[in-house]
């Protein structure tokens, strides 16, 4: 990881005015077409969440303003970012898990398939170190339902610079699967350019066997 020298950063105005405000979250909600993923999944016998996970993690890793954190009142760009994620149980309820980024897939999907059973295994929000990193983005899914828009809990933390993306279940429209993603992220370090960035990325690797 480095640190970012604010004092000639060209992001340096544009971080201290959004920092000030209460809520400096930045949050857009659109669509994917996933449906190249959906049939190789398929196809290969691969799930079609951890595909799909693995190639929203490779275009975060692909976008350098995804991967600054506020951290002890300094910038940092991480190397590499991890996937924060959280697994569903039988019981109704859910735990956080995480999962160090690989741009193999095989690797990846082994040490996601290890924290989806240490997940229903346990009971609570398995709480530990994992949720307080910063070297992670934070991934949920809701499974059951499209949606069009998304309200997160926030305790409105103006140094809370980890983003959230969250995707929902795929409708099909006009004969394609069609994806809903949110992503949010702290204003100060990310525009919608660089979310457009991480999402035309996204598209290319949903795209790409």
């Amino acid at each position: 990881m480095k640190k970012i020298n604010l004092t000639n950063w060209k992001r340096k105005e544009h971080f201290d005015f959004f920092s000030k405000m209460a809520s400096p979250t930045l949050g857009i909600v659109t669509e994917v077409d996933c449906d190249e993923c959906f049939r190789n999944s398929k196809e290969n016998k691969k799930s079609f969440f951890a595909n799909y996970l693995h190639k929203s993690m490779i275009a975060v890793n692909s976008v350098n303003e995804l991967k600054y954190r506020i951290v002890d009142n300094e910038i940092i760009e991480f190397e590499e970012i991890h996937a924060g994620i959280t697994i569903g149980r039988e019981d109704e309820t859910f735990g956080f898990g995480f999962v160090n980024y690989s741009s193999d897939f095989e690797t990846f999907n082994a040490e996601l398939e290890k924290e989806i059973i240490a997940v229903k295994n346990c009971s609570g929000l398995r709480l530990n170190n994992d949720n307080i990193k910063k070297n992670l983005i934070r991934h949920s899914t809701i499974p059951w339902n499209s949606f069009s828009g998304l309200l997160h809990p926030t305790n409105f933390d103006q140094k809370e610079s980890v983003p959230k993306i969250t995707f929902g279940k795929f409708i099909i429209r006009e004969g394609k699967r069609m994806l809903p993603i949110s992503i949010e992220a702290h204003h100060g370090l990310v525009d919608g350019f660089h979310i457009a960035k991480y999402l035309n990325e996204f598209q290319n690797q949903l795209n790409t066997k």
